[in-house]
């Protein structure tokens, strides 16, 4: 009877541990307001201009208004909160370079927020959005730029993401973040990826939201509901002996980043699933960049998280009446309850991430001219299980898995090695899960 009863603890155990959805993260969904985002971008977009370089010392106009608002909304906040927020400015200075798409000296000024993590402080989730915006011409830091979708959206989410996530404590650290500097060449994600190295932060996620407002494309289709995750396949800072494994083992659409993005993926289709997310294998959009670049250039998972449909009418584009057309980045063309989704979409990630274990540093894998595949891997701080994935080589996403409780080696028999792609994800106590692990090591028959 003994051994039953303890039979049956396990199980329910295990079943927990394996659990696909929690009430909080519905909880999250329902607590975004589209309301507020739309009040927000409505404060944004009334500044006028947010130009990197434009003036800084009125108090209505230009992106120093902007950024004390800004940093005035996350204080308010974190006052909400029992002070929960450490707010602060982060900035760099750069020097005239019409080169570099900088007009005269000046601060690149990004507006910090972080919420501690109870457990692991130093492990950091980051969601930005970008303060600057700009006209036709990019040098043009006076002429009205009001910036509502590009990116007044993805500021106003980073900021109603922090007003509903600061409500709760997670294990790991979140950022909320303004950054600067965005469209004279991503000089604030520079900055702040660089003080994240320097600080010694164990950076696993960034989430960049670059334009999450608008449903209607150049093109004429009108979707609210599909949106695009770009994401790199391996870090640039992968060694030669990285490049040389993967040449006989696989992974060159299996770095850290795309890891991340099929994390959201995840996420999003057992929370979300209304929604259609894309999962565009690239950097950016084609030959463009965005503010997650610096943070991948030094060995951080980063992706963009942005609408499906752009209307580049309304992008990059001095406000004017043309052959019929409205050209301009103006209020009246986003979409608040899209921009709300797409919020959700980050809030309930960061709310899963940071909700979860580290997973293990090192996995390994072995089974050469075996009918299995075997993998071995570190244990995790915090871990309460594991769950292997695996996938067919040409699939985007992890299709299948198995929960193998609180062990560090599992033999998946009857699947060849040769014709599927591994990893492991930690599982903490209430089911939450790791990004998975690629294979990092190769285990000698």
């Amino acid at each position: 009877m003994k051994n039953l009863l303890k039979c049956a603890f396990i199980s329910f155990f295990c079943l927990n541990l394996s659990a696909q959805t929690d009430q909080k993260i519905y909880d999250i969904i329902d607590a975004i307001s589209a309301d507020r985002i739309k009040s927000d971008v409505q404060t944004l977009a009334d500044f006028g201009t947010r130009h990197t370089f434009s003036d800084t010392i009125s108090q209505t106009r230009g992106i120093g208004a902007a950024r004390r608002w800004i940093k005035k909304e996350f204080e308010t906040i974190s006052k909400n909160c029992n002070n929960c927020l450490i707010v602060f400015y982060q900035k760099d200075f750069v020097t005239k370079d019409p080169k570099k798409r900088v007009p005269h000296d000046g601060w690149i000024v990004n507006v910090v927020a972080i919420q501690k993590g109870t457990k692991y402080p130093n492990r950091y989730i980051i969601m930005s959005g970008d303060i600057d915006t700009r006209a036709s011409d990019v040098m043009d830091f006076t002429i009205d730029a009001p910036g509502a979708n590009d990116n007044g959206s993805g500021m106003a989410g980073a900021i109603e993401a922090a007003r509903v996530l600061s409500k709760y404590k997670f294990e790991s650290s979140i950022i909320y973040v303004g950054l600067s500097g965005e469209e004279q060449g991503l000089f604030g994600g520079a900055g702040l990826a660089a003080y994240a190295k320097e600080k010694g932060w164990d950076v696993i996620g960034v989430f960049n939201n670059d334009m999450i407002g608008n449903i209607e494309g150049v093109d004429g289709v009108i979707d609210n509901r599909a949106f695009r995750i770009f994401s790199e396949p391996v870090p640039p800072t992968e060694t030669d002996k990285e490049r040389e494994m993967r040449r006989f083992y696989g992974g060159e659409v299996d770095g850290i980043s795309r890891q991340l993005a099929r994390y959201v993926h995840k996420t999003t289709q057992t929370y979300m699933p209304e929604m259609n997310p894309m999962m565009v294998y690239r950097l950016d959009r084609f030959g463009r960049g965005g503010h997650h670049r610096p943070f991948n250039d030094l060995g951080f998972a980063g992706i963009r998280i942005m609408e499906a449909h752009e209307n580049y009418t309304q992008q990059h584009q001095d406000i004017r009446l043309e052959n019929g057309i409205k050209y301009g980045d103006t209020f009246e063309h986003v979409n608040f309850p899209y921009a709300a989704k797409l919020t959700a979409v980050n809030a309930i990630n960061m709310a899963s991430l940071a909700s979860s274990p580290p997973p293990p540093k090192t996995v390994s894998i072995g089974g050469i001219v075996e009918a299995s595949a075997k993998l071995k891997w570190d244990k995790a701080e915090g871990a309460k299980g594991y769950k292997i994935y695996w996938r067919d080589t040409t699939s985007p996403t992890w299709d299948h898995s198995r929960y193998v409780g609180d062990i560090n080696e599992f033999t998946l028999n009857g699947i060849v090695i040769d014709n599927s792609y591994f990893g492991v994800a930690s599982v903490g106590k209430d089911g939450y899960e790791s990004v998975v692990v690629f294979p990092n090591s190769i285990l000698r028959n």
